[in-house]
């Protein structure tokens, strides 16, 4: 397909904010999708690039980097995969890889929840790299409606707000310029007890200004990916099946998709690798689910479908999957009723019913965000278990000592993904700076180093 403007006309207007939802300086706010065609090359390796900087991003959380270091983590993303040494080009490309990775993701909750996030901590770090009017200026482009504290009111309450500035380590000296707004409006900055609250308003100083503007960028792109589904659902998808739905899926398949769900170098596995693989390379929320499984011969829905994906991209067969649920649920249902209420949902799962969709294993981040219920045993370890039973838990896996309160601390801090990458670091000795994204990953990633250091020992015993 040709271009039917030119790059730089395009990033021209995007700079003036005309059509595209462009911001001040160089940060597009994504208000409008950009009326313009673009080659099919260009579609894909725009949004590979911006997925490279979010996927970046996604890893640099995950590891648990300071602010400041997420800071720096982003520039150098930006900088790798989106520069160009002309500037209308790079805004060129911000803008389209931004729509092209929002039709991708706004197919599921998942996918939607996941590129909002990125999306919002990409947008955050660049906008605290804008200078100060530039930052001023995005402010009006996202029409907020908050004005500076006038003199006399800023006088009255500015011992206040320099006590707040000192127990957060900042200097004494106080800004002079501050916003009044709701306390609602600004939750990160409540919670982390950086501003002073009076009468229902929150004290917002110009530094802090980001806040403001990331939750409207955060509302106004949460509900576009809601109306880009609709309109991917109802038109899109049927209309463009030959052409951009096959690009489409593949780029979701980039971070979600069978990379680590189903790798092609995957081997298979049988019933009676189970037992065995648990023990060696599970993590810990799938040893948690088949320990519970032997022990009550039940798991609940979410659970099922949890680690029977699990199961499934790790290798395991419809047919021994059949059998390795009806092995335990027959000891407390029966094989008739078995047969009746549960092997449906298991042949589902491998898309042998229903719509024939190939369901792929569930990611660390829907793992996490799953809150399970009484008697449930799904979910995220390192998030929903108390800390005794996680120590204990652990300790099984053989893990103990600092690197046991190393990760320990972690968790108290909410990093579960990068918790669980230290438990795989000290469980195998080596060390996985990728992080944990997926429990299929862990496995996989598991198996490489067993297989290598199984290799070693053969290779030393036959010299």
């Amino acid at each position: 397909m040709e271009i039917v403007r030119s790059h730089r006309q395009i990033a021209a207007e995007a700079a003036a904010g005309v059509g595209c939802g462009g911001g001040a300086g160089g940060l597009p706010t994504y208000r409008v999708a950009p009326q313009l065609e673009v080659r099919l090359e260009e579609f894909e390796l725009f949004a590979i690039d911006r997925l490279r900087v979010l996927k970046g991003i996604a890893d640099g959380l995950s590891r648990g980097k300071r602010p400041e270091e997420m800071e720096k983590l982003v520039k150098e993303l930006w900088k790798a995969h989106m520069r160009h040494q002309d500037p209308t080009e790079t805004l060129n490309k911000d803008i389209i890889s931004h729509f092209v990775l929002r039709l991708v993701y706004c197919r599921t909750e998942e996918l939607r929840k996941w590129f909002l996030s990125m999306e919002t901590t990409l947008f955050r770090y660049r906008f605290r790299l804008e200078s100060p009017e530039s930052q001023r200026m995005l402010m009006s482009e996202f029409q907020l409606p908050y004005k500076a504290l006038p003199h006399s009111e800023f006088e009255a309450v500015k011992d206040k707000l320099s006590q707040v500035a000192r127990t957060i380590g900042q200097s004494a000296a106080v800004e002079s310029v501050f916003f009044k707004v709701p306390f609602e409006e600004v939750p990160d900055l409540v919670a982390s007890r950086r501003v002073f609250l009076s009468k229902g308003y929150a004290y917002v100083a110009m530094s802090q200004v980001v806040s403001l503007v990331v939750t409207q960028f955060r509302c106004n792109i949460s509900k576009a990916l809601v109306l880009t589904n609709r309109k991917w659902t109802a038109t899109i998808k049927e209309q463009e099946k030959d052409r951009l739905t096959p690009i489409v899926e593949a780029l979701s398949n980039a971070y979600f998709g069978p990379d680590y769900s189903q790798p092609k170098d995957a081997v298979e596995i049988s019933l009676k690798d189970i037992d065995q693989l648990a023990k060696t390379s599970f993590p810990l929320c799938m040893r948690h689910m088949l320990e519970k499984l032997r022990e009550n011969h039940h798991l609940k829905h979410g659970g099922r479908m949890q680690f029977g994906l699990f199961l499934k991209g790790a290798g395991l067969k419809l047919e021994d999957a059949l059998a390795f649920w009806r092995a335990e649920f027959s000891q407390k249902v029966g094989s008739e009723r078995f047969d009746k209420e549960y092997a449906y949902s298991i042949r589902h799962n491998y898309g042998k019913e229903g719509k024939r969709t190939d369901y792929t294993p569930y990611s660390c981040q829907k793992i996490i965000s799953a809150t399970p219920g009484v008697g449930d045993h799904h979910g995220c370890p390192y998030r929903h278990f108390g800390e005794d039973n996680l120590r204990a838990a652990l300790n099984k896996m053989g893990i103990s000592g600092h690197p046991l309160e190393e990760i320990m601390d972690k968790v108290k801090n909410r990093h579960y993904q990068l918790a669980c990458t230290m438990t795989f670091e000290a469980e195998h000795g080596v060390s996985c700076d990728t992080g944990i994204n997926h429990p299929n990953q862990y496995f996989s990633e598991s198996q490489k180093v067993l297989k290598a250091k199984n290799q070693a020992v053969q290779s030393q015993g036959t010299t």
